[in-house]
């Protein structure tokens, strides 16, 4: 069977994102295993769509989710980004918890 993943490089960089505000672009890209130039492209498009705000600070950028957004999936509408958000990094936070006292 091909890879694949329940999340699209779109969450997967979301949840990056709301582990580290200041992720580069080539940080963000190697985690997600995609070039910077898409990286760069997932990033625009989370900024377009309204569930980012990207600042500049310096050299660096710093984003923002906004996590009252509703997810675009038809299906979760009454969703928002941050009940996700919050429900992906609680089971990534517990799983790796669990790892550590094992």
């Amino acid at each position: 069977m091909g890879e694949w993943s329940f999340l699209t490089n779109h969450a997967r960089a979301l949840l990056f994102i709301a582990h580290d505000r200041e992720v580069r672009l080539r940080d963000l890209a190697a985690v997600l295993g995609v070039t910077e130039r898409t990286a760069y492209g997932l990033v625009v498009d989370l900024t377009d769509a309204g569930y980012l705000i990207k600042e500049k600070d310096g050299r660096r950028n710093r984003y923002q989710i906004q996590a009252h957004q509703p997810l675009r999936d038809s299906m979760a509408r009454e969703r928002t980004v941050g009940e996700l958000l919050s429900l992906l990094v609680d089971a990534t936070e517990t799983r790796a918890g669990t790892a550590r006292r094992a």
